[in-house]
């Protein structure tokens, strides 16, 4: 038999993540970010940008749970690494460079929170804020594409990290 929201087994726990948008502007992307937020009980969203669309395509895809995941908007990402990092974060970002470690090997800290930034539809995260990070992850990809969605991405990352902070 198949379990719904009343009969399921899961545990309900906050993990002190707070995942950093920069520049994604796609409706039904972030309509699903705040699924998957809310589906790994993560601290808080904070969309970064100048555009960012929070209107009727984008809960389309949310099912309401914009409601119940604590979210921002700033226009600059670097104010809020800066912020972040004043408060102790540790700030890893989701990009494939030179420098970035399978996420399969990274060990996440539990001692401090994290802040996982997340990039632009197009163009990933700036070279601005790769610089500011303190770790750069990437997920392995088997196929001819060298990208995933954004959401995609994200998911796969918040499970790594919440599997390895239980």
């Amino acid at each position: 038999m198949q379990l719904n929201h009343y009969t399921n087994h899961f545990k309900k726990q906050k993990f002190p993540i707070v995942l950093v948008c920069e520049n994604v502007t796609n409706a039904p992307n972030i309509g699903s970010l705040f699924r998957t937020a809310d589906a790994f009980g993560i601290e808080k969203i904070i969309f970064c940008g100048s555009s960012i669309p929070l209107g009727r395509k984008m809960t389309k895809t949310s099912r309401a749970t914009e409601k119940v995941v604590n979210y921002e908007t700033f226009e600059k990402a670097s104010v809020v690494i800066s912020q972040l990092k004043a408060d102790n974060y540790q700030i890893i970002a989701i990009e494939i460079t030179e420098n970035s470690k399978p996420i399969h090997t990274y060990s996440f800290s539990t001692n401090k929170p994290i802040a996982l930034i997340i990039g632009d539809e197009n163009f990933g995260v700036s070279e601005y804020l790769l610089k500011q990070s303190d770790a750069i992850i990437y997920i392995d990809m088997f196929g001819q594409n060298s990208s995933m969605n954004v959401v995609q991405a994200t998911t796969i990352a918040l499970y790594e990290i919440t599997k390895q902070s239980r």
